[in-house]
């Protein structure tokens, strides 16, 4: 009596996908990269709702899009610096695959994060820029401060400035912060809220107060390019 023998088709194998709201090659418009061509990969989706937001439209918007696919089309522009951006990348777990990825392919990695969410499992080769978010962002609760120690030589700390009470907060965490976080990373990055306070109000405070570490930065794209223009 014969008996037949059950066979089971290997699965296909699972495909790594971050939902991503856009791809777009600029320049760089902040941080201490600010001015270098730069190639950007926004993930969609955030969890905190800042009053300044000015990229609402990643919370929604976005699909689906293979880690393969990213990374071809990142190499289908004439860089080497990419900047992983929200939303808040963080939020999908693959975006670590991504990042590394990137780093193991030569690029320069930069990651944009609000600071809410654990830095520590990041890739050590890529820069991260955090927030620390002030007062009138509306979010300043959700600052984790167990990140500060992860902080190190690769890293940037970016306070965006709408208000005097924002400065003074600033200003108090980056005395708090010396010596600790404030004095391990690359930069310290003072923004103002673009349209909320002048840059001129910004600068006058920093000279006065001579700040250790603090370099005054302004959005250099919303210079060049229309504010609210996408893609830039």
């Amino acid at each position: 009596m014969s008996t037949a023998v059950e066979t089971t088709a290997p699965s296909q194998a699972k495909v790594d996908t971050l939902t991503i709201n856009e791809i777009f090659y600029s320049i760089q418009g902040e941080s201490t990269f600010a001015g270098q061509p730069c190639i950007f990969v926004r993930l969609t989706g955030c969890d905190l709702r800042c009053t300044y937001c000015d990229t609402e439209y990643a919370f929604y918007e976005g699909k689906r899009r293979s880690i393969e696919d990213i990374l071809a089309e990142v190499a289908t522009h004439p860089c080497r610096l990419v900047e992983v951006t929200g939303g808040e990348p963080l939020l999908q777990k693959r975006v670590h695959t991504l990042m590394s990825r990137l780093c193991d392919a030569g690029y320069t990695v930069l990651l944009e994060t609000s600071g809410a969410h654990d830095i520590a499992p990041i890739d050590s080769r890529v820069h991260r820029i955090m927030d620390l978010k002030c007062p009138t962002s509306g979010e300043c609760a959700r600052n984790r401060l167990e990140n500060l120690p992860h902080l190190g030589p690769r890293d940037e700390v970016k306070f965006v400035i709408g208000s005097e009470e924002d400065y003074l907060w600033a200003r108090a965490q980056v005395l708090a912060g010396i010596p600790g976080w404030a004095d391990r990373v690359e930069t310290i990055l003072f923004s103002p809220v673009f349209g909320k306070i002048t840059p001129l109000d910004l600068a006058n405070r920093l000279l006065a107060d001579a700040l250790p570490r603090v370099r005054m930065q302004l959005q250099m794209h919303k210079l060049i390019w229309e504010p609210n223009r996408r893609g830039v």
